[in-house]
């Protein structure tokens, strides 16, 4: 085990590298830059990109260029110095030709220096770890509850397999599947969050602004006031597929042998549903815990962020790419990435533990 867990993290060295190469070269070939950017707002063409501050201070930076990729083109025809041109182009670092960029920020990002942000004038890895625990909090509760409300739903549904109760479920599983969170998202906002209907949770943010003289009691019950519209839109938008795999799963341990045996000895439906069929069931289910919580928090969650002005890794990510922040925007790409790689690594370790039958080193190469 100790040999193929050391091949999946050298394999996470050149698949890191491949992210972050495809993505430089993406990003570098887009039109307009924190160059143009910045002599687009000191011609006074910069319009806002979102209208929103959150009362934690997120949006602080909100702002970008309309049309940059042309003011770039012709900039210097447009009265701008050349002197400042070539200022902020050694400013941000676009001296430099692209190859010697990449250079620098894969042997920065080897030592987890991750730069810092043009605008917020703070270490990148800085800002993430701010961040960070905004994302992490949404994820872990968001799977936790999708485990909760699918394994029931799906262990019912296989028991009773093409009964009405399965047929409308189905129904309700094929909603939330085929809707996007982040659609869900804006229903709940336009009914419960001040929309056009009821204002019943509070719109931004993680915490009210009294928050810091609430007693801890309140303080709990305000942060789940405020988590409640946000997770029940990841919840929504994440539960259909696990409720489906679960009952899947059970299904096909129900049709073998030895559940057929375990009937034929006497044993009780409840006996032979969670005595026997759960925990076998259960495998493929449980193993997959780390690899739904890499979904919840990279799939899921930029777009929920947004909409929520959670001070999270999402929203930061979106911020920076709206204003050209390529320090910021790299760094969340690389931190996204490296968690990704190494879940999945978890992921397959968590299959060995739960089913020791599973043995990747005699696998046939």
């Amino acid at each position: 085990m100790l040999a193929y867990i050391a091949r999946r993290l050298l394999l996470v060295v050149p698949t890191l590298f491949g992210i972050m190469l495809a993505n430089f070269i993406i990003v570098q070939a887009a039109p307009g830059g924190p160059v143009d950017l910045m002599l687009a707002r000191l011609r006074g063409h910069a319009g806002e990109a979102t209208a929103r501050v959150a009362s934690t201070g997120v949006g602080e930076s909100g702002r970008a260029a309309r049309g940059v990729g042309e003011e770039g083109a012709t900039r210097a025809s447009q009265g701008i110095d050349p002197d400042l041109v070539r200022q902020l182009e050694k400013q941000f670092g676009f001296d430099k030709p692209a190859w010697q960029r990449f250079v620098h920020m894969i042997r920065s990002y080897a030592v987890f220096d991750l730069g810092t942000s043009f605008y917020r004038d703070r270490p990148v890895l800085s800002l993430m770890l701010e961040k960070l625990p905004v994302s992490i909090t949404l994820g872990l509760w968001t799977t936790l509850l999708v485990y909760l409300i699918s394994i029931p739903l799906g262990v019912a549904k296989a028991v009773r397999d093409g009964t009405p109760f399965d047929v409308w479920t189905s129904a309700a599983v094929i909603v939330g599947y085929a809707i996007p969170g982040f659609l869900f998202a804006i229903l709940l906002v336009v009914l419960f969050a001040g929309g056009s209907f009821a204002h019943w949770f509070p719109l931004r943010g993680l915490t009210s602004d009294t928050w810091a003289q609430l007693s801890w009691p309140q303080r709990t019950l305000d942060y789940l006031w405020h988590i409640a519209l946000p997770v029940t839109a990841l919840v929504v938008g994440g539960f259909a597929s696990l409720a489906m795999l679960t009952k899947n799963s059970f299904l096909d341990e129900i049709n073998k042998q030895y559940v057929a045996t375990a009937r034929a000895k006497g044993l009780s439906r409840r006996r032979v549903l969670y005595g026997h069929i759960f925990r076998n069931a259960m495998l493929i289910v449980i193993a997959g815990f780390p690899g739904a919580f890499i979904g919840m928090l990279f799939a899921g969650e930029l777009l929920i962020e947004v909409i929520f002005s959670l001070n999270g890794l999402g929203l930061l990510g979106f911020e920076a790419a709206v204003n050209r922040d390529y320090p910021v925007m790299f760094g969340t790409l690389y931190l996204y990435t490296l968690i990704g790689l190494l879940l999945n690594i978890v992921t397959d370790l968590t299959y060995t533990v739960v089913d020791p039958r599973i043995d990747f080193e005699r696998r046939e190469t």
